[in-house]
């Protein structure tokens, strides 16, 4: 039969039609090959930990592109057999199969039969892929002449571009077999929980059946779909042993087999990931980062269907050490929530993120659908006051001054600006209000030095001391460590810095105490480190991005002063882990938030703990927390007992590193006689004009 003659009976008016049809296809009569543009498949993006385990799956199609290769022999013939069991014998038009649809469509009086190959159906598949809008999708399904004109001028195009095989494996690849399974490999783990290449006689009939009305029959619809289902791999079944493809004892058996339908889940999103909040964050920085693509769209099209493998810092060791000192002090069923974050110094790799509730949006099972672990940018929301972990950043200042670790200040337990000159703020406005007076709680007067004052966190000591150093200075300070603020806004520059009246979130108090950690190198936090782009065929790199923030001798100095706040300070009722630390609790006012930061040479950490319902509103007096009565929780109550059993958990393996010397003839050195003292509880100045409520 001519090419000529297949678009004269395609073109033959229906049964007591007008005849119009045939206006129709000769206005669109060419049948010369035509190029089909073939965009990439949509393809699953995995995200994997730094052992290189899957964590997270996401796919806007459930899909992964296999090789011919991977796919069973039996399932390539199973879906030759029934869906153009000439396939390799005809070209991109099979003669013998239009004609029959022709007879069926005049004798049906419409189009009832499209006959057409599996290159046709690919061309379709394409074409319908390519569809941007939903009516491009229906223009792709049409039922008219010109459609099926114009996907034999594509198919034509198809098989001079490529083999038989390739045209097979690439129509495998995007068609679509129900269950919310793209492809022949999605399918096949999707239908019975194997890979396209161990699929059995039973199994490969059962998805060549699928693919003929796959919203029809598919399992996921309930006992009539799964009949239906059953009822077409029969047919394809005894298509097989027609064609003598199989015997008939081979089919028979088959057909005996049940259904055998697993339904295995196919997980997409942070939600099912065994460590969402890790996982949001590396979403979040996926979409926003123009490292991974010049605009978001670029960037959500490679994220959603490129098939990307991303590696991430993730330490599971590190993860699970962080989870389990969290459900050991602060329940999930608590009102306050505890978050954690665990960094790398030297490198800024994220090593965890853990919190006290689950990831969800369920209020009966208390989940919470923010990351309290990140900042705003990152999935979080506003976070919560740091307290007294700002201390440490006044500490810096005085050191980077010349001041040393005994030198101090003689105060009293209040403290008020002597004038509205005495502190200024990177503009150059004044901030100090003499009306406004910071007070140590049962107070501790005296003479402090940089390491008593530390020690014992007293408010007065370091609000004179941000006087002697300066407000604009303790500010730049925090900035050159990467302290920003949890919401983006800009940082409230008030005299009451220095108390840590800012909402910040654990990864970026961690990333700046890593800095100390790492003799002032700071490092930007990182949580991905390799991305191969299935679609593009390219894998990219990424190192940590670091800066000298700090004189490692002056970062030396502050470690040596951070630990003795194990020893002599506010963590002695809590001690130390084993090995060489530091750290700063923090407190805030009213004790509406609570926080530990500390570090090691190896490895740093933050943990905060607020209520979400609102910090100022809902204080940390009188709770119940962890199944423990508090009436009042400190840094040292919650924060840093989850610090410490995280430490010692997740450097249990790690041989244990000493910090650098201090360097005695430049910073001196605190006596042994340096008493300790307890923590004052922090003031955060919550009136002060300019603060955020939480």
């Amino acid at each position: 039969m001519s090419a000529g003659a297949v678009v004269a009976a395609l073109a033959l008016p229906a049964v007591g039609g007008t005849g119009t049809l045939v206006v129709s296809a000769a206005e669109t009569l060419d049948l010369k090959p035509a190029q089909l543009e073939e965009p990439p498949l949509a393809q699953t993006s995995v995200v994997y930990d730094a052992k290189g385990d899957r964590i997270a799956q996401f796919y806007a199609e459930n899909r992964k592109v296999v090789r011919l290769d991977q796919i069973a022999d039996v399932m390539r013939t199973a879906i030759v057999a029934i869906e153009d069991y000439r396939f390799y014998e005809h070209g991109a038009i099979d003669f013998e199969g239009t004609i029959r649809a022709l007879a069926k469509n005049l004798s049906s009086g419409g189009i009832a039969q499209g006959g057409s190959s599996i290159t046709q159906q690919y061309v379709k598949q394409v074409l319908l892929n390519s569809a941007g809008t939903e009516e491009g999708k229906n223009k792709a399904l049409e039922a008219s002449y010109a459609r099926k004109l114009k996907e034999l001028r594509y198919a034509m195009g198809v098989e001079q571009k490529y083999s038989k095989n390739e045209i097979l494996r690439r129509y495998l690849n995007i068609a679509y077999f129900g269950a919310g399974a793209n492809g022949v490999e999605a399918a096949a783990r999707r239908f019975f929980g194997v890979s396209a290449a161990d699929l059995s006689l039973a199994q490969a009939a059962t998805l060549a059946g699928a693919v003929q009305n796959p919203n029809r029959t598919d399992p996921e619809l309930g006992k009539q779909a799964r009949k239906l289902l059953l009822e077409r791999r029969n047919v394809v079944l005894d298509r097989m042993a027609q064609l003598g493809r199989i015997t008939p004892e081979q089919a028979a058996r088959a057909k005996a087999e049940k259904l055998g339908y697993k339904g295995v889940d196919a997980p997409n999103g942070c939600q099912d990931s065994p460590y969402p909040y890790f996982c949001e964050y590396v979403r979040y920085e996926l979409l926003t980062n123009p490292a991974f693509g010049k605009t978001q769209r670029i960037r959500e099209q490679r994220f959603q269907r490129g098939g990307l493998k991303i590696y991430t810092t993730l330490d599971p060791k590190a993860q699970r050490a962080a989870e389990t000192a969290i459900s050991r002090h602060v329940f999930a069923s608590d009102h306050p929530v505890a978050a954690e974050a665990l960094v790398e110094p030297g490198t800024g790799k994220i090593k965890a993120m853990a919190a006290s509730r689950p990831y969800g949006r369920s209020a009966k099972r208390k989940e919470i659908s923010y990351n309290p672990v990140a900042d705003k940018r990152h999935g979080g929301l506003i976070g919560f006051q740091a307290g007294s972990t700002f201390k440490t950043f006044t500490l810096i200042t005085a050191l980077e001054q010349g001041m040393k670790i005994d030198d101090g200040i003689s105060v009293t337990n209040a403290y008020t600006a002597p004038g509205y000159a005495s502190f200024k703020n990177c503009k150059g406005q004044n901030m100090g209000i003499p009306s406004w007076t910071v007070t140590n709680d049962e107070g501790s007067p005296g003479f402090k030095t940089l390491a008593t004052g530390t020690w014992g966190s007293v408010n007065t000591f370091f609000m004179a001391l941000e006087q002697r150093v300066g407000l604009c200075e303790t500010v730049e300070t925090a900035k050159s460590l990467g302290i920003r603020r949890a919401d983006g806004g800009p940082l409230q520059e008030y005299e009451t810095f220095t108390l840590g009246i800012n909402e910040m979130d654990p990864v970026t108090v961690a990333t700046a105490y890593a800095a100390v950690a790492a003799r002032g190198t700071y490092c930007a936090p990182m949580v991905i480190t390799k991305v191969t782009d299935a679609s593009a065929g390219t894998t990219s790199s990424y190192e940590p991005s670091c800066r000298k923030a700090l004189d490692p001798e002056v970062a030396d100095a502050t470690a040596h002063v951070l630990s003795g706040v194990f020893t002599k300070g506010t963590m002695s009722g809590v001690g130390g882990i084993g090995r060489p630390a530091a750290g700063k609790t923090g407190t805030t006012d009213g004790y509406a938030t609570a926080w530990f930061a500390g570090f090691t040479p190896d490895l740093a950490g933050a943990v905060s703990l607020g209520d979400p319902r609102g910090s100022q509103r809902y204080k940390l007096t009188g709770v119940t927390i962890g199944g423990r009565y508090f009436g009042a929780v400190a840094g040292a109550s919650v924060p840093g007992p989850i610090w410490k059993d995280t430490m010692v958990a997740a450097l249990q393996d790690v041989p244990a590193s000493d910090f650098a010397p201090v360097n005695t003839a430049r910073f001196s050195g605190c006596d042994q006689n340096c008493a300790p003292a307890r923590e004052d509880r922090q003031e955060t100045a919550q009136d002060r004009p300019g603060s955020l409520p939480e």
